[in-house]
């Protein structure tokens, strides 16, 4: 009889044994990243409208530099793209609760940045950038002479770090698109964006002919964002160096014009 008890307790002990080392295999292969994407069939990425980086053509599809890259990322592991609007300064938020897999949106690697996400490595040279009326421009070429301007800046984004920095007074827009809107309408007298994007959507030939840039705030460099942890940065990271070495990097850059910008991988 007591061999019979000990050798029920002994199975007993294993199933258990057996059913922990499944569920920790099981813990173990969803914290890959890489794997949770896969399994799913899509990388979601979250951009807001930003060109030359992320922004829709005549027919509704993105493009961009970033929307162009990340299709080929998608391609790479085997799964589909989706791009999604989010709120830029709940992008950490939005990483973490799974609503997306990436921010890929010309991101500034900042330090706040850097401790909150897995980045990748740096993939192109940026800076912050004032906008202004472009028969203005003149009596704004001073950090001291914006001063007493009423800005537009993106939510949560770098201008509005540089904003906050240089202790100007401004009103939070839901991005840089709408930020340069607000001053061509009058709403604001200027705009804080990226170089890259003051480049695309600036000047003559642009959507935003009336509009120019003038004084430069920061320098900054472009990194993707995954949650803490992930390894599809890494993943990124080999991803780049090979479309780096193959040339595609380059042609995609000098399609949109920031050629000049690119960081080697």
């Amino acid at each position: 009889m007591k061999k019979m008890i000990s050798l029920a307790l002994a199975l007993a002990m294993g199933l258990s044994l057996a059913a922990c080392g499944s569920k920790d295999a099981k813990n173990t292969e969803t914290t890959s990243d890489l794997a949770y994407v896969q399994d799913k069939g899509t990388l979601v990425v979250g951009i807001t409208e930003f060109e030359p980086m992320d922004y829709q053509d005549d027919n509704g599809n993105w493009v961009g530099f970033d929307a162009d890259m990340a299709t080929l990322f998608a391609e790479s592991l085997g799964v589909d793209v989706e791009f999604q609007l989010i709120d830029w300064d709940s992008k950490t938020m939005e990483l973490d609760g799974k609503t997306i897999d990436v921010a890929w949106n010309g991101m500034t690697l900042t330090e706040d940045v850097k401790a909150a996400m897995e980045c990748s490595n740096p993939y192109f040279n940026n800076a912050q950038v004032v906008i202004v009326k472009a028969d203005q421009a003149e009596k704004y070429q001073t950090v001291e002479s914006i001063k007493g301007l009423n800005f537009s800046v993106e939510n949560g984004s770098a201008g509005m770090e540089q904003a906050d920095a240089y202790s100007l007074t401004y009103t939070p827009a839901q991005d840089q698109a709408t930020a340069l809107l607000e001053v061509s309408s009058g709403t604001a007298d200027a705009a804080i964006i990226d170089y890259l994007m003051a480049v695309a959507s600036t000047g003559e030939g642009t959507s935003n002919p009336d509009l120019t840039y003038t004084v430069s705030l920061a320098d900054e460099q472009y990194g993707v964002g995954f949650r803490k942890g992930s390894d599809l940065a890494a993943k990124l990271n080999e991803f780049f160096a090979e479309k780096y070495a193959d040339g595609t990097m380059q042609q995609l850059a000098e399609k949109y014009g920031i050629a000049d910008k690119l960081v080697e991988q």
